[in-house]
């Protein structure tokens, strides 16, 4: 059986697995259902799970599990409050509803709304009173999420006001076709590189979204189901006989000192490289949150549109 490879979370000290468990899918499981998905994290060496307190019952659902295997996870929550007395509530109610003393890493849930940030940033605000739980040891980390085509410039925002331990955003071949959000994540990428934040993806291989006729959704978005189309998005690895490929994977395998991107020697890692093999440009850093759906089965994606099928114009908005 195959295990997900692991890598540096950052700066964290935390060797995360590079597909992270998005528990948003346990919020409306039963129990039952709940602790025969997660039995499988440790088959496949998942050994981070991100979860929200805005995600239902998620993270009651993880608390029989945290009780035997907190040990051996990287545990993250977020919280969407944006007052310091909210937020430090809802990180309470957090820890208590997962039955644990502390997280590995909260996160400001959906930053991107102007008048949000000014509020999460001022005086009494969320960011202040996430440091001032993280010194008192409640939380070790504090990052950042968003959604939507905007959210690449307001982590670069955020990550200069506040030295923030990691990001979440959407990253997916079409998003990358729209020349202001890529310019915006190269950007990002780059000071994350530079400043040994985390960097996660989200929405990486959706097909589209939902058809109005589907009303059993385990998603926010229609997943792609056929694996060598995942394959080709989330595997890095070359496939065939295709010299150039393998050349450029043994290139980006070395130690990171000597590794290059494309014709360029890079410092430290490279923000990202084209994959030849898939048509895909992917962040070297990057690790890829992903829920599995309420029937077992293939994993799922937490996901928003990704994949050519779907209209760029569709891309513009996505759900909280």
């Amino acid at each position: 059986m195959s295990v997900v490879a692991t890598m540096p979370f950052g700066r964290t000290g935390h060797a995360s697995s590079r597909a992270i468990f998005g528990a948003a899918a346990l919020g409306a499981m039963s129990q039952q259902r709940a602790d025969e998905v997660l039995s499988l994290l440790p088959r496949f060496g998942i050994n981070h799970v991100d979860t929200a307190a805005s995600y239902g019952d998620a993270e009651l659902r993880l608390a029989p599990w945290l009780a035997t295997h907190r040990h051996e996870c990287f545990l993250a929550t977020k919280t969407g409050e944006r007052s310091g007395p909210a937020a430090r509530a809802e990180l309470e109610q957090s820890l208590q509803r997962m039955g644990v003393d502390h997280v590995d890493l909260v996160q400001l849930h959906n930053l991107v709304e102007p008048d949000e940030w000014d509020v999460a940033f001022a005086p009494g605000g969320a960011v202040e009173a996430l440091a001032a739980a993280r010194d008192e040891g409640l939380v070790r980390f504090i990052g950042v999420t968003g959604h939507g085509l905007r959210i690449a410039a307001m982590h670069a925002r955020s990550l200069a006001a506040f030295p923030f331990d990691s990001v979440l955003l959407p990253y997916s071949h079409v998003l990358m076709q729209i020349a202001q959000y890529r310019d915006d994540v190269d950007a990002l990428l780059a000071t994350c590189a530079d400043q040994h934040v985390a960097v996660q993806t989200i929405k990486s291989i959706a097909r589209r979204r939902w058809a109005p006729d589907v009303t059993r959704r385990f998603s926010w978005y229609e997943p792609l189901t056929d694996p060598d189309a995942i394959m080709r998005l989330v595997d890095e690895r070359p496939r065939g006989k295709d010299q150039k490929a393998r050349a450029i994977w043994k290139e980006r395998t070395r130690p990171r000192s000597a590794m290059r991107c494309g014709d360029r020697p890079v410092i430290g890692v490279p923000p990202r490289c084209t994959l030849p093999w898939s048509g895909v440009s992917m962040p070297v850093t990057r690790f890829t949150k992903v829920v599995l759906p309420a029937p077992l089965g293939p994993i799922r994606p937490r996901i928003s549109p990704a994949a050519s099928v779907m209209p760029t114009s569709s891309l513009a908005t996505s759900p909280p």
